[in-house]
């Protein structure tokens, strides 16, 4: 039985992708999350999850980051994300650094079923109108070797880097993965070997590079022609 995990903050929108979902695969189980600690539980509580469909800009979130953890602490589970923002160069990079496929949230439903079905198959999927502008977009060199770095680390030293962006200190660290602080020390030795980075400000510096701008906040903060804030569109 296909299970298929929803990670969306706004609870129409995941009311929406579950049904469409439902439709698209036999007995399929479906969970859902709010944030990208919330992913992250499910997934540790739920080993055999084959799916997720993972807003880029949800709680916890901002940008790729959270495609980078959910593929180096679950490297067997598939990850479509989605999003508002369609940018050919923006889904390129998506894919670099893992995704299985990508989803506007323009995206029609018919668009969504196909693409869980044929991710569940173990194919790439796309919406049909950005193959082609995605095929031209170029991975650049620098994410390409990023993402094989951050491919590189254990799911604990994933973890610890998150946790050193975020500024916390060894014991910290230490007491929140519930290990040793030494061990903690280990891990960032191996870190900044495998990311080629020599201290803990550079470390974070790195997984700041994974972050985008959410199209929605950029919307939310124009002002429109009567100088008020303009409409605010679909987060993603």
């Amino acid at each position: 039985m296909p299970t298929l995990l929803i990670a969306d903050d706004h609870p129409l929108f995941r009311a929406a992708l579950r049904g469409a979902a439902a439709e698209a695969v036999d007995n399929l189980r479906v969970h859902e999350a709010a944030s990208l600690d919330d992913v992250l539980a499910v997934l540790e509580a739920e080993p055999d999850v084959d799916l997720v469909l993972l807003d880029l800009h949800m709680p916890g979130n901002h940008g790729l980051a959270g495609l980078a953890a959910v593929r180096a602490q679950h490297p067997g589970v598939a990850v479509v994300v989605v999003s508002a923002n369609d940018d050919p160069q923006v889904i390129r990079r998506a894919l670099d650094h893992g995704a299985a496929g990508y989803l506007p949230k323009s995206s029609g439903l018919d668009d969504l079923r196909e693409a869980i079905r044929t991710v569940l198959a173990c194919e790439q999927w796309l919406p049909p109108a950005l193959r082609g502008p995605v095929s031209r977009a170029r991975s650049s060199t620098h994410d390409a070797q990023l993402a094989a770095r951050l491919a590189s680390l254990s799911p604990q030293q994933f973890r610890v880097l998150v946790l050193v962006a975020q500024g916390l200190l060894n014991k910290q660290i230490a007491d929140r993965l519930d290990v040793q602080e030494r061990t903690v020390k280990a891990h960032l030795t191996a870190i900044f070997e495998r990311l080629g980075v020599r201290n803990r400000t550079q470390a974070g510096v790195v997984l700041r590079e994974l972050e985008l701008t959410d199209p929605a906040r950029r919307l939310e903060d124009a002002p429109d022609s009567g100088g008020h804030p303009g409409p605010a569109g679909i987060r993603g």
